[in-house]
């Protein structure tokens, strides 16, 4: 897809970069509370993992759901 076809696109569907945009600030979101948390509970591992790992906040939902759970 070139640059044209792109602009072509953007201007037919303006509900493209909503969609986008709204994907990114999720993604960022799930990123930080995620790195939130693997810091509160100690875990360096997870917590250099999740900052260099880009998956588009699949792995950070994980985190979160299944292995990040407060420690009390």
């Amino acid at each position: 897809m070139n640059t044209l076809d792109y602009e072509m696109f953007v201007a037919q569907n303006p509900w493209a970069i909503v969609g986008l945009l709204s994907a990114v600030v999720l993604a960022i979101t799930l990123k930080g509370f995620a790195l939130w948390r693997a810091a509160r509970n100690n875990s360096s591992g997870w917590f250099v993992a999740l900052l260099l790992i880009n998956t588009f906040g699949i792995l950070e939902l994980l985190y979160l759901v299944v292995w990040g759970r407060n420690k009390k």
